[in-house]
């Protein structure tokens, strides 16, 4: 077993990058093809200028359960049709491992997800939101500017993203009438 042997520091700049971060996750709506209900306005944010969504910074530990991996993640602003942008969504390639997220700026709602049970947490700076063991979780951003949080989960959790594009998410985040609403997923059944 190769732990890590030295303490070290990380630092959050005031944008939400990590910093050192060992590795840098961008994803445009491309990359998240088929994750909106809204299929037409997908196709015309596309056309349009295929915004980033989110990125992820992180700071890479070996794959072991006595590790912790620390990363920040920036969720812009914005929309695809009504519905508000979001993270990919994933279970742990190991289920059984759960995460701490802690809410830097902006505002959101985390989605949990498991046997049927649906969850949706405030995010908000200075909030700690807990993910239990066996849960799915995506992040969403509800506000007018980046959702910026930290997350905190074992070094062995890993990442298992092709259930969530599989079978799709079972809650979405919606702006109707001027509010944020949570909402069946219609695309659910795929």
């Amino acid at each position: 077993m190769n732990l890590t042997e030295r303490p070290f520091r990380l630092d959050v700049a005031d944008d939400g990058e990590l910093r050192p971060a060992t590795s840098t996750v961008r994803r445009r709506l491309s990359d998240m093809a088929g994750m909106y209900h809204d299929a037409e306005a997908e196709r015309s944010a596309l056309a349009a200028d295929d915004p980033l969504v989110y990125e992820v910074f992180q700071y890479d530990m070996p794959a072991f359960a006595g590790e912790l991996v620390v990363c920040t993640t920036v969720l812009r602003a914005g929309k695809v049709g009504d519905e508000f942008f979001m993270t990919k969504g994933h279970y742990h390639e190991q289920r059984d491992r759960a995460e701490v997220y802690y809410g830097l700026s902006g505002r959101g709602r985390l989605l949990l997800a498991k046997d049927g049970e649906c969850e949706a947490v405030p995010m908000v700076p200075g909030g700690v939101a807990y993910v239990p063991p066996y849960w799915a979780h995506r992040t969403v951003n509800t506000g007018p500017e980046p959702l910026v949080f930290l997350a905190v989960y074992p070094g062995d959790a890993g990442h298992d993203y092709g259930t969530i594009e599989t079978t799709g998410f079972p809650q979405i985040v919606l702006e109707r009438a001027g509010e944020v609403t949570v909402a069946p997923n219609p695309a659910r059944t795929r």
